[in-house]
């Protein structure tokens, strides 16, 4: 999708105002953003792409506005409420496809973002999310696991339920429905938690196939066969002009084109007419009463970020495909992929 005409300047001017106690001078933002702002992530974990994603955008927006502005792990539910109380603009939210998959697996506390709140800029993709098998496993490829469960086989598959980690998930029992009609229900979710907790299903034979990401992973298809933990890749679902853009080193010991393999067209995971894919996309999202004026100013200042190019190495740097869609393409874009994913859920309930 070509990139819109957005403004590649962003007026900033210096205010001077006279302190009641002092002559310090202070700088703002030539904007309606002011004061100290907080960024509310979807995760708890300050170790995670979530964190780390938008940590990196968050401090090029607080150096290019002059702002005060913090990233806050206090995970989705908790991200949702503080941006409920705020319209004021001092509390931001920074999440990913999990916003709408949630809602759309029904999960407690999820509701329709493109209705309960304002939908800004995409800023990045982590093109990780992966599905693999112990390295001694009979199942060469996703073609043999996706056979194997038409000819009456039982797959079981270790995810997370209820967002990212199931959507894979949901695509290959679809899959199976359309290929081997009334033999779905032979690939069998083992639900679990985290990635250690997917990856010890693995270690202790009580799954398959397990929902895992390259970050993660890749460290364990580098250990011999006879490793308990040892396991190969079968199946990444980014798109595969997104992983075209990943660094030519890969990650780890695993390049680009190695990663490449796995996916679509090498991979054929079918929705009908066509192969799913899946990018997990990281984006901002609004309260609904928020000032337009701040949308505006942010898609501004986000536009200058990405025009000048240094923030696209550092993500790369951190296995992050750039991605910056301003609000108003951000929104039809990911309110159309909701759709898509919405169908495809709907077909297997």
């Amino acid at each position: 999708m070509s990139m819109p005409n957005v403004p590649k300047t962003l007026g900033v001017s210096v205010l001077m105002a006279g302190m009641a106690f002092g002559s310090a001078a202070v700088m703002a933002a030539d904007g309606p953003l002011r004061g100290n702002i907080r960024v509310v992530i979807g995760s708890t974990s300050t170790g995670g792409d979530t964190y780390q994603n938008s940590s990196i955008v968050v401090d090029a927006l607080s150096e290019k506005l002059d702002l005060n502005m913090k990233v806050d792990a206090v995970g989705a539910s908790s991200a949702f409420r503080f941006l409920d109380r705020d319209s004021r603009g001092n509390t931001l939210m920074i999440f990913h496809d999990q916003s709408y998959l949630g809602y759309l697996y029904g999960v407690e506390g999820y509701d329709n973002i493109f209705e309960k709140y304002t939908i800004g800029p995409t800023v990045a993709i982590n093109p990780g999310n992966a599905y693999l098998v112990p390295k001694d496993s009979p199942y060469e490829n996703m073609e043999e696991v996706i056979e194997a469960v038409g000819n009456g086989e039982e797959v079981r598959v270790a995810i997370q339920p209820g967002g990212v980690s199931e959507i894979g998930f949901s695509a290959l029992k679809n899959a199976i429905s359309i290929e081997y009609p009334g033999m779905e229900d032979n690939l069998v979710a083992v639900n679990t938690g985290s990635q250690a907790d997917k990856n010890q299903q693995l270690f202790d034979d009580q799954a398959d196939l397990i929902n895992g990401t390259v970050q993660a992973n890749e460290q364990y298809t580098r250990l011999p066969e006879d490793d308990q933990k040892a396991m190969r890749f079968v199946w990444l679902t980014a798109r595969q002009s997104t992983i075209e853009q990943a660094p030519e080193e890969g990650l780890g010991q695993t390049s680009r084109e190695q990663l490449l393999q796995y996916v679509e067209p090498n991979v054929s995971v079918t929705m009908g007419d066509e192969n799913f894919t899946f990018d997990k996309e990281f984006f901002f999202l609004y309260n609904k009463d928020m000032d337009p004026a701040i949308v505006e100013q942010i898609d501004t200042a986000l536009s200058e970020i990405y025009a000048e190019g240094e923030i696209q190495e550092v993500q790369k740097k951190s296995f992050f495909i750039p991605n910056f869609k301003p609000s108003d393409e951000a929104a039809e874009y990911l309110e159309n992929k909701m759709t898509v994913y919405k169908e495809i859920i709907e077909n297997i309930q």
